[in-house]
């Protein structure tokens, strides 16, 4: 069967052992799965999320923060059955939220370790932790699973999305997804301690040199969902020893601390009051989580 879940199509008939664009076979393979504190205060809350870090992933982001599973080789391939385990083990710890990290193409096997963890008691929302580069034919498949988008909206430039993540047609692509995600997940819903049940965050990380690009997509998202979405707006952009410098020297630097208040006072002008924004030191590398195979 050739694999159509993510827009790059490749065809690889990873069923039978082949590897697609995202590097993976069928094969379910996870880095780490554990209570994650760094999320947005509505996710983690005081118990934390359950994220659950699958391996791979269907960018190549030269300045990716989780490189070791998403071009890397750590992860452990799991059966569905114990990927439902983990997903219940993750409530059992009071995880506040069953929360899958860059799951695309994995999607298949995920609905039916879905079906298998709610068919022993799984209670918990589902968040659904994305690069924001999906079809929305894959992400119809989720109707009904997911209670929480939590994408990306890296570009709208698509010089960028061709430079930085080898995906020029990031923007389209990220604004048709964006648009399903709203569809199904409605406006935000939060339980009585501010953990969010239903609704969609938009991330946006500020990259160093794209602070045009990242206010014309505060804009966008704004003027087209208004109160119907959450903003996230992150100024942790860490240049790690992973990154060519040489080829992408405007990356070499952290994001200055003017260039995110530019980026927030543009968010408060435009009349944005849903967004998150982070405030401190925030871009060190111990704010990226040990990939051990925790909980696996």
């Amino acid at each position: 069967m050739k694999c159509m879940l993510c827009p790059r199509k490749c065809g690889a008939d990873r069923e039978r052992g082949e590897t697609g664009f995202c590097r993976e076979t069928a094969a379910v393979r996870v880095a780490r799965a554990a209570l994650h504190m760094w999320e947005e205060p509505c996710i983690s809350g005081k118990e934390g999320s359950g994220t659950v870090f699958f391996t791979g992933c269907t960018l190549r982001c030269v300045y990716c923060q989780n490189h070791q599973i998403s071009v890397g080789d750590v992860g452990k391939a799991v059966s569905e059955e114990r990927l439902s385990e983990i997903f219940l083990e993750l409530e059992a710890k009071g995880a506040n939220n069953i929360n899958l990290v860059t799951p695309t193409h994995f999607v298949p096997r995920i609905i039916r370790s879905l079906d298998r963890a709610k068919g022993q008691g799984l209670k918990l929302p589902v968040v659904y932790n994305t690069g924001g580069y999906e079809r929305v034919e894959t992400l119809r498949m989720l109707e009904g699973y997911v209670d929480v988008y939590l994408p990306d909206f890296k570009y709208l430039n698509t010089e960028h999305a061709g430079n930085y993540s080898a995906a020029p047609d990031y923007p389209q692509t990220a604004m048709r997804a964006v648009e399903e995600m709203v569809r199904q997940a409605g406006g935000p819903v939060f339980d009585a301690r501010g953990i969010m049940q239903k609704g969609v965050i938009v991330r946006h990380l500020l990259l160093p040199g794209c602070l045009q690009d990242a206010k014309q997509i505060v804009e966008y998202l704004y003027q087209t969902y208004g109160n119907q979405i959450y903003m996230s707006l992150m100024n942790q952009y860490t240049p790690l020893d992973t990154l060519d410098r040489e080829k992408y020297p405007k990356l070499g630097k952290k994001v200055s601390r003017r260039a995110y208040e530019r980026l927030v006072d543009y968010a408060i002008s435009l009349g944005v009051e849903q967004a998150f924004i982070q405030e401190g030191e925030t871009a060190k590398e111990s704010f990226i989580p040990p990939f051990t195979l925790e909980g696996v």
